[in-house]
């Protein structure tokens, strides 16, 4: 695998994805933008050869791999190793990452989830049926969180959360565009945040620094 070379300065980002790779694309475009000063995506993998993310970041001329054998930590750790990875960005990645994988990369390693943890989250929730369980308990406000990732599914100290509102008439499809919006949001800034070193985890297994997120939820989602 013939990987890119980066100035020293720049972190570079490795991200796994298990599907389409929205939110993956919302870090390519961050980072060729806004914080192209910060780091650079230099490997996108995933568990399914057919993934859409792959494609994604082929088209932006990424170094693409297939995890094998997901559950593995040294053959992850393979592929994160040839990319010279600094910072790891599951984006839609489905899979629990093996304990050798989140050890190397403590405070280094980064999930986004389409709800308010510890709401909504754990083994089993992913996708639309975080909506569907959502909209089924009657919530009012769902909303978007990126933590840091320990061992356990949807678990890890919490770097950001964007609140969604639930709004009446939604349904499972109208809900998780809305979410997925805030998603694209939030992701790359704290991606960058961690990646600048503006956002660390401490010894003590907790967040230290300050993310700045609207808060105007009506002006950020109109109806």
């Amino acid at each position: 695998m013939t990987m890119p070379t980066t100035p020293f300065s720049l972190a570079r980002i490795s991200v796994l994805a298990s599907g389409g790779g929205s939110n993956l694309q919302a870090l390519i475009d961050h980072f060729a933008g806004p914080a192209a000063s910060v780091g650079v995506i230099t490997f996108v993998g995933s568990d399914s050869e057919s993934a859409g993310a792959l494609d994604r970041a082929r088209v932006a001329g990424i170094a693409t791999g297939v995890l094998d054998a997901p559950l593995d930590s040294d053959a992850v750790l393979s592929l994160l190793d040839t990319a010279k990875t600094d910072v790891l960005v599951l984006a839609g990645y489905l899979k629990l990452v093996p304990e050798g994988v989140v050890r190397a990369f403590r405070g280094r390693l980064l999930n986004v989830h389409p709800a308010l943890l510890p709401s909504f989250g754990g083994p089993g929730m992913y996708g639309r049926r975080i909506h569907a369980a959502v909209l089924e308990h009657g919530v009012t406000l769902t909303g978007v969180t990126v933590h840091f990732v320990d061992e356990h599914f949807d678990n890890g100290p919490i770097i950001a959360q964007w609140p969604v509102p639930v709004l009446p008439g939604d349904d499972v499809t109208l809900l998780a565009a809305r979410v997925l919006r805030t998603e694209h949001r939030l992701l790359p800034l704290c991606v960058a945040a961690v990646a600048s070193g503006s956002i660390v985890l401490g010894d003590n297994g907790r967040v230290h620094g300050h993310l700045d997120t609207p808060v105007d939820v009506a002006r950020l989602f109109p109806r």
